[in-house]
Protein backbone atom coordinates (compact mmCIF):
# COMPACT_ATOMS: atom_id res chain seq x y z
CA UNK A 1 0.00 0.00 0.00
CA UNK A 2 2.68 2.34 0.85
CA UNK A 3 4.63 1.75 -2.38
CA UNK A 4 1.61 2.11 -4.11
CA UNK A 5 0.79 5.92 -2.41
CA UNK A 6 4.80 6.43 -3.36
CA UNK A 7 4.38 5.81 -6.76
CA UNK A 8 1.18 7.55 -7.42
CA UNK A 9 1.19 11.02 -5.42
CA UNK A 10 -2.11 12.11 -7.14
CA UNK A 11 -3.57 8.85 -4.91
CA UNK A 12 -2.03 10.12 -1.91
CA UNK A 13 -3.05 13.58 -1.99
CA UNK A 14 -6.75 12.39 -2.54
CA UNK A 15 -6.50 10.10 -0.39
CA UNK A 16 -5.71 12.10 2.28
CA UNK A 17 -7.80 14.85 1.61
CA UNK A 18 -11.38 12.57 1.62
CA UNK A 19 -9.65 10.81 5.07
CA UNK A 20 -8.91 14.12 6.53
CA UNK A 21 -12.54 15.60 5.61
CA UNK A 22 -13.86 12.96 6.13
CA UNK A 23 -12.62 12.30 9.56
CA UNK A 24 -13.99 15.94 10.04
CA UNK A 25 -17.47 14.71 9.07
CA UNK A 26 -17.32 11.72 11.57
CA UNK A 27 -15.71 13.67 14.59
CA UNK A 28 -17.70 16.75 14.12
CA UNK A 29 -18.62 17.02 18.04
CA UNK A 30 -14.88 16.98 19.12
CA UNK A 31 -13.52 19.03 15.64
CA UNK A 32 -15.60 21.51 16.27
CA UNK A 33 -15.08 24.52 18.84
CA UNK A 34 -18.55 26.01 19.16
CA UNK A 35 -21.97 24.88 18.77
CA UNK A 36 -23.37 25.54 15.06
CA UNK A 37 -26.57 26.62 15.80
CA UNK A 38 -25.33 29.08 19.25
CA UNK A 39 -26.40 32.55 17.75
CA UNK A 40 -25.12 35.61 19.76
CA UNK A 41 -25.74 39.34 18.05
CA UNK A 42 -22.55 40.74 19.91
CA UNK A 43 -20.30 38.87 17.58
CA UNK A 44 -22.09 38.98 14.06
CA UNK A 45 -20.19 39.63 10.93
CA UNK A 46 -16.51 38.91 12.65
CA UNK A 47 -13.29 38.43 11.10
CA UNK A 48 -11.43 35.23 11.39
CA UNK A 49 -10.06 35.62 15.04
CA UNK A 50 -8.43 33.53 18.06
CA UNK A 51 -11.98 33.23 19.15
CA UNK A 52 -13.48 32.46 15.70
CA UNK A 53 -10.83 30.60 13.78
CA UNK A 54 -13.18 30.86 10.51
CA UNK A 55 -15.07 33.96 11.95
CA UNK A 56 -19.50 34.51 11.81
CA UNK A 57 -22.18 34.83 10.29
CA UNK A 58 -24.82 37.30 9.92
CA UNK A 59 -26.43 35.41 13.55
CA UNK A 60 -23.03 35.22 15.30
CA UNK A 61 -22.84 31.39 14.46
CA UNK A 62 -19.51 29.97 14.37
CA UNK A 63 -18.41 29.64 10.47
CA UNK A 64 -15.70 26.91 11.74
CA UNK A 65 -18.08 24.72 13.57
CA UNK A 66 -20.66 25.40 10.95
CA UNK A 67 -18.64 23.83 8.30
CA UNK A 68 -17.12 21.05 10.26
CA UNK A 69 -21.13 19.82 10.33
CA UNK A 70 -22.11 20.60 6.81
CA UNK A 71 -19.11 18.57 5.70
CA UNK A 72 -21.18 16.20 7.81
CA UNK A 73 -24.52 16.50 6.32
CA UNK A 74 -22.90 16.75 2.23
CA UNK A 75 -20.98 13.24 2.61
CA UNK A 76 -23.97 11.43 4.27
CA UNK A 77 -26.53 13.23 1.70
CA UNK A 78 -23.57 12.14 -1.25
CA UNK A 79 -23.18 8.47 0.21
CA UNK A 80 -26.39 7.69 0.71
CA UNK A 81 -27.17 9.36 -3.02
CA UNK A 82 -24.06 7.08 -4.60
CA UNK A 83 -25.15 4.19 -2.53
CA UNK A 84 -28.95 4.02 -3.61
CA UNK A 85 -27.80 4.91 -7.34
CA UNK A 86 -25.26 2.16 -7.03
CA UNK A 87 -27.42 -0.86 -6.03
CA UNK A 88 -30.79 0.14 -8.05
CA UNK A 89 -28.46 1.34 -11.51
CA UNK A 90 -25.67 -1.25 -10.62
CA UNK A 91 -28.42 -3.95 -10.61
CA UNK A 92 -30.29 -3.18 -13.65
CA UNK A 93 -27.11 -2.65 -15.09
CA UNK A 94 -26.29 -6.37 -14.52
CA UNK A 95 -29.18 -7.96 -14.95
CA UNK A 96 -29.91 -6.01 -18.72
CA UNK A 97 -26.35 -7.15 -19.44
CA UNK A 98 -26.49 -11.03 -18.37
CA UNK A 99 -30.31 -12.17 -19.35
CA UNK A 100 -30.08 -9.84 -22.72
CA UNK A 101 -33.07 -9.96 -24.74
CA UNK A 102 -36.40 -8.06 -24.13
CA UNK A 103 -35.13 -7.66 -20.47
CA UNK A 104 -31.93 -5.12 -21.88
CA UNK A 105 -34.02 -3.54 -24.53
CA UNK A 106 -36.95 -2.31 -21.43
CA UNK A 107 -34.15 -1.90 -19.08
CA UNK A 108 -32.12 0.30 -21.22
CA UNK A 109 -34.74 2.15 -22.73
CA UNK A 110 -36.10 2.92 -19.03
CA UNK A 111 -32.29 4.25 -18.60
CA UNK A 112 -32.25 6.58 -21.47
CA UNK A 113 -35.68 8.29 -20.44
CA UNK A 114 -33.88 8.82 -17.21
CA UNK A 115 -30.64 10.47 -19.18
CA UNK A 116 -32.75 12.63 -21.24
CA UNK A 117 -33.82 15.27 -18.37
CA UNK A 118 -30.99 17.39 -16.95
CA UNK A 119 -29.56 16.51 -13.42
CA UNK A 120 -30.33 19.39 -11.73
CA UNK A 121 -34.18 19.42 -13.68
CA UNK A 122 -34.93 16.10 -12.67
CA UNK A 123 -33.68 16.21 -8.65
CA UNK A 124 -35.82 19.43 -8.42
CA UNK A 125 -38.59 17.41 -9.98
CA UNK A 126 -37.94 14.53 -7.78
CA UNK A 127 -37.88 16.83 -4.29
CA UNK A 128 -41.01 18.72 -5.57
CA UNK A 129 -42.90 15.32 -5.52
CA UNK A 130 -41.16 13.92 -1.96
CA UNK A 131 -40.61 17.76 -0.34
CA UNK A 132 -37.64 18.92 0.64
CA UNK A 133 -35.82 17.33 3.06
CA UNK A 134 -32.10 15.37 3.64
CA UNK A 135 -33.67 11.94 2.54
CA UNK A 136 -35.62 13.01 -0.25
CA UNK A 137 -32.54 15.01 -1.52
CA UNK A 138 -30.48 11.80 -1.12
CA UNK A 139 -33.24 10.10 -2.81
CA UNK A 140 -33.58 12.27 -6.09
CA UNK A 141 -29.38 12.47 -6.29
CA UNK A 142 -29.72 8.78 -6.41
CA UNK A 143 -32.38 8.65 -8.95
CA UNK A 144 -30.42 11.01 -11.21
CA UNK A 145 -27.14 9.19 -10.97
CA UNK A 146 -28.93 5.45 -10.77
CA UNK A 147 -28.85 5.40 -15.81
CA UNK A 148 -25.07 6.34 -15.25
CA UNK A 149 -24.42 3.38 -12.90
CA UNK A 150 -26.49 1.16 -14.91
CA UNK A 151 -24.67 1.95 -18.41
CA UNK A 152 -21.43 1.80 -16.81
CA UNK A 153 -22.15 -1.84 -15.73
CA UNK A 154 -23.47 -3.22 -18.27
CA UNK A 155 -20.81 -2.91 -20.91
CA UNK A 156 -18.35 -5.00 -18.61
CA UNK A 157 -20.72 -7.13 -17.79
CA UNK A 158 -21.52 -7.67 -21.43
CA UNK A 159 -18.04 -8.74 -21.71
CA UNK A 160 -17.80 -10.71 -18.50
CA UNK A 161 -20.97 -13.24 -19.36
CA UNK A 162 -19.72 -14.69 -22.57
CA UNK A 163 -16.33 -15.48 -20.62
CA UNK A 164 -14.98 -19.20 -20.27
CA UNK A 165 -15.37 -19.24 -16.76
CA UNK A 166 -18.62 -18.15 -16.85
CA UNK A 167 -19.68 -20.42 -19.51
CA UNK A 168 -18.05 -22.91 -17.91
CA UNK A 169 -20.27 -22.40 -14.57
CA UNK A 170 -23.51 -22.36 -16.37
CA UNK A 171 -22.25 -25.86 -18.15
CA UNK A 172 -21.79 -27.65 -14.52
CA UNK A 173 -25.26 -26.01 -13.83
CA UNK A 174 -24.76 -23.04 -11.37
CA UNK A 175 -27.67 -20.62 -11.34
CA UNK A 176 -27.89 -16.91 -12.13
CA UNK A 177 -27.86 -15.58 -8.92
CA UNK A 178 -24.14 -17.84 -8.07
CA UNK A 179 -22.98 -16.61 -11.26
CA UNK A 180 -23.75 -12.99 -10.81
CA UNK A 181 -22.79 -12.70 -7.01
CA UNK A 182 -19.15 -15.20 -7.63
CA UNK A 183 -18.27 -14.31 -10.94
CA UNK A 184 -19.39 -11.09 -12.25
CA UNK A 185 -19.34 -8.88 -9.60
CA UNK A 186 -16.40 -9.41 -8.29
CA UNK A 187 -14.46 -8.28 -11.43
CA UNK A 188 -17.07 -5.16 -11.82
CA UNK A 189 -14.81 -4.25 -8.02
CA UNK A 190 -12.82 -2.22 -9.57
CA UNK A 191 -15.19 -0.14 -12.12
CA UNK A 192 -17.33 0.50 -9.51
CA UNK A 193 -14.95 1.98 -6.78
CA UNK A 194 -13.76 4.54 -9.79
CA UNK A 195 -17.29 5.20 -10.25
CA UNK A 196 -18.06 5.93 -7.23
CA UNK A 197 -14.94 8.14 -6.20
CA UNK A 198 -16.05 10.16 -9.07
CA UNK A 199 -20.10 10.14 -8.63
CA UNK A 200 -19.68 11.10 -4.74
CA UNK A 201 -17.55 14.07 -6.01
CA UNK A 202 -20.42 15.16 -8.34
CA UNK A 203 -22.84 14.25 -5.99
CA UNK A 204 -21.65 16.90 -3.30
CA UNK A 205 -21.68 19.87 -5.73
CA UNK A 206 -25.46 18.41 -6.64
CA UNK A 207 -26.62 18.24 -2.84
CA UNK A 208 -24.57 21.69 -2.28
CA UNK A 209 -26.38 23.68 -5.81
CA UNK A 210 -29.93 22.45 -3.87
CA UNK A 211 -29.26 23.77 -0.81
CA UNK A 212 -28.03 26.40 -1.92
CA UNK A 213 -31.66 26.77 -3.78
CA UNK A 214 -33.52 26.58 -1.04
CA UNK A 215 -34.56 22.74 -1.51
CA UNK A 216 -32.04 20.42 0.13
CA UNK A 217 -31.07 20.36 3.23
CA UNK A 218 -33.29 22.97 5.52
CA UNK A 219 -33.05 25.45 8.21
CA UNK A 220 -31.30 24.96 11.39
CA UNK A 221 -29.04 22.17 9.78
CA UNK A 222 -25.90 23.64 8.71
CA UNK A 223 -24.88 22.98 5.26
CA UNK A 224 -22.52 24.11 3.19
CA UNK A 225 -25.30 25.32 0.43
CA UNK A 226 -26.95 26.99 2.96
CA UNK A 227 -23.70 29.09 4.45
CA UNK A 228 -23.23 29.85 0.38
CA UNK A 229 -26.73 31.09 -0.22
CA UNK A 230 -26.62 33.11 3.24
CA UNK A 231 -23.66 34.58 2.83
CA UNK A 232 -24.12 36.12 -0.63
CA UNK A 233 -27.03 38.60 1.36
CA UNK A 234 -24.16 40.28 3.05
CA UNK A 235 -20.67 39.56 0.72
CA UNK A 236 -19.75 43.27 0.73
CA UNK A 237 -20.05 43.45 4.81
CA UNK A 238 -18.34 40.41 5.44
CA UNK A 239 -17.49 37.77 2.99
CA UNK A 240 -16.04 35.12 5.46
CA UNK A 241 -19.45 32.89 5.50
CA UNK A 242 -18.88 32.37 1.60
CA UNK A 243 -15.28 32.20 0.89
CA UNK A 244 -15.24 29.51 3.54
CA UNK A 245 -18.15 27.75 2.47
CA UNK A 246 -17.35 27.70 -1.29
CA UNK A 247 -13.73 26.46 -0.18
CA UNK A 248 -14.89 23.75 1.27
CA UNK A 249 -17.27 22.47 -1.15
CA UNK A 250 -14.31 22.64 -3.71
CA UNK A 251 -11.95 20.82 -1.53
CA UNK A 252 -14.22 18.19 -1.07
CA UNK A 253 -15.74 17.79 -4.38
CA UNK A 254 -11.79 17.93 -5.91
CA UNK A 255 -10.73 15.39 -3.06
CA UNK A 256 -13.28 12.92 -4.30
CA UNK A 257 -12.51 13.43 -7.73
CA UNK A 258 -8.42 13.29 -7.56
CA UNK A 259 -9.31 10.13 -5.67
CA UNK A 260 -11.41 8.46 -8.36
CA UNK A 261 -8.95 9.87 -11.26
CA UNK A 262 -5.95 8.01 -9.36
CA UNK A 263 -8.29 4.96 -8.55
CA UNK A 264 -8.68 4.65 -12.50
CA UNK A 265 -5.49 5.00 -12.94
CA UNK A 266 -4.22 2.79 -10.60
CA UNK A 267 -6.72 0.31 -10.94
CA UNK A 268 -6.77 -0.31 -15.06
CA UNK A 269 -4.28 -2.44 -16.26
CA UNK A 270 -4.01 -0.61 -19.87
CA UNK A 271 -3.54 3.16 -18.53
CA UNK A 272 -1.31 1.57 -15.57
CA UNK A 273 0.86 -0.20 -18.52
CA UNK A 274 0.76 3.21 -20.40
CA UNK A 275 2.44 4.90 -17.56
Amino acid sequence: MLATLRRQPLLAIGLALVVGQVGLAVFAPIAATHDPLAQSILVRYQSPGAEHWLGTDKFGRDNFSRIVYGYRASLAIAAAAVTIALTLGGTLGIVAAYYRGWTERIIMRCMDILFAFPIMLLAIGVIAVLGPQAWTTAVAIGVVYTPIFARLLRGPTLVIAESEYVLGAKAVGAGDRRIILRHILPNLTSVILVQASLSLSTAILVEASLSFLGIGTQPPTPSLGLMLADGREYVFLSPWTSIYAGFAILLMSFGFNLLGDALRDTLDPRLRGAS
